[in-house]
């Protein structure tokens, strides 16, 4: 069953931005109705706050309103009614094309100096997990865990079960705070859970608000429910989400500036996009192919993982998986990995996309195929990164016979 959070900060984000949009256009004189707007938010978070503990946007929504009351003097008591809906005005900032530079994040930082150096991150599956320096893993991390935590945007995924019994886990939910910057956006918030991919923001606006540069943040759908990309020019990133099948996958591109900018690097240990998971969270992904691939031709009796809706054997789960990804690197092991773990064929279409975000996001061309290093080597004989262990293999073949003719 489609999982449903009772946590309902949503709604309340919803409420107090339908309230009070166009609200910086006021006059002084409509400052109490903007406070009591907030009073409202405030109280709509409290009643919410018991199942918002572990959601990043409840706690983003509480701080937010801290920051709002002390900028517009409001005091925490006094009248909490509603406010009368406002209309957006003429001319609403979701229109602008005009951004000042810098909201432009290679014109603004990078003016007169080399183009900034771009790093990718990618979920998908399992979880897999393609980290900002190309370490490929394949985690556990059940529950709520970020990927992303710099001074401009924290991004958390929530990972569920795919079938009783196994501990086989993926993206349920999705959570990308983007925090205010400069002239350029507001802060604003994008929450995706399994069949729900809004193409909007969780205040229903699709760009950065209604600051002088909110087009450097805007959101674009790209198939209706399925497929959105959110360009944040002003960082210089663009992230896209994806629902295949009941899960969601994510993808960013990112300036390695922007991804080392954090104040207390000691307090990223979980930053997942970085750091990668803990080694405790971690598979061996190796292992247990190679176990899955030995079940499969022997047949052999005994222990083995829970019997999946659709059961694909070794043999059938590789001849699927190069229906879409031809080439035998990490993504195309990804995915046989996940046929012979959850039989759903989705997950053979998530690696696939996968590869393609990476495509198109990664900078480095000659690193968009990852390949497993074979662990039989001695030590400093390890096949180069980026070399199939099969190419390898026959490289070094080939070496051994031309000695044999001199």
């Amino acid at each position: 069953p489609a999982v449903t959070s009772p946590c309902k900060i949503l709604k309340c984000n919803s409420e107090f931005w339908a309230a009070t949009s166009g609200s910086h256009h006021l006059g002084t004189e409509e400052v109490p109705e903007f406070c009591t707007a907030l009073r409202a938010y405030a109280h709509c978070t409290r009643r919410t706050a018991r199942t918002c503990r572990g959601d990043l946007a409840y706690h983003s929504a509480v701080h937010g309103i801290d920051d709002l009351m002390v900028q517009h003097n409001c005091s925490k008591d006094g009248p909490t009614s509603q406010p009368r809906l406002r209309t957006l005005p003429p001319g609403d900032s979701q229109e602008r094309s005009d951004s000042p530079e810098i909201c432009h994040y290679e014109k603004s930082f990078h003016k007169h100096s080399a183009a900034p150096n771009y790093t990718h991150c990618g979920l998908f599956g399992d979880p897999h997990l393609r980290t900002f320096t190309d370490t490929f893993q394949t985690c556990k991390v059940q529950g709520a865990w970020p990927l992303i935590d710099n001074n401009y945007l924290n991004v958390q995924v929530t990972n569920t079960p795919v079938l009783p019994g196994s501990t086989a886990t993926a993206t349920s939910k999705l959570t990308i705070i983007f925090k205010s910057f400069q002239e350029c956006v507001d802060q604003k918030v994008y929450q995706a859970e399994m069949d729900e991919l809004p193409a909007a923001f969780a205040d229903g606006s699709k760009n950065g608000g209604d600051k002088h540069g909110a087009n450097s943040l805007k959101i674009t759908e790209k198939v209706s429910g399925q497929h959105i990309e959110i360009q944040a020019k002003y960082i210089g990133t663009t992230i896209v989400v994806r629902q295949v099948g009941r899960y969601l996958t994510f993808a960013v591109r990112m300036p390695e500036e922007v991804v080392n900018a954090v104040e207390d690097r000691d307090s990223q240990g979980l930053y997942l996009c970085l750091r990668g998971c803990p080694l405790n969270q971690q598979i061996d992904f190796q292992t247990i192919r190679s176990a899955q691939a030995t079940e499969g031709r022997a047949r052999r009796k005994g222990p083995s993982l829970p019997a999946p809706p659709e059961a694909f054997t070794y043999e059938t789960a590789t001849a699927k998986c190069r229906e879409k990804l031809p080439v035998e690197d990490l993504y195309f092991q990804s995915c046989v990995f996940d046929l012979l773990t959850t039989g759903d064929v989705n997950f053979m279409l998530a690696a696939y996309y996968a590869f393609e975000d990476v495509k198109m996001l990664h900078s480095n061309k000659d690193k968009l195929h990852l390949y497993e290093r074979t662990r039989d080597l001695a030590p400093g004989n390890t096949a180069p990164s980026g070399t199939p262990p099969a190419l390898w293999v026959a490289l070094l073949c080939l070496s051994q016979c031309w000695l044999c003719l001199l």
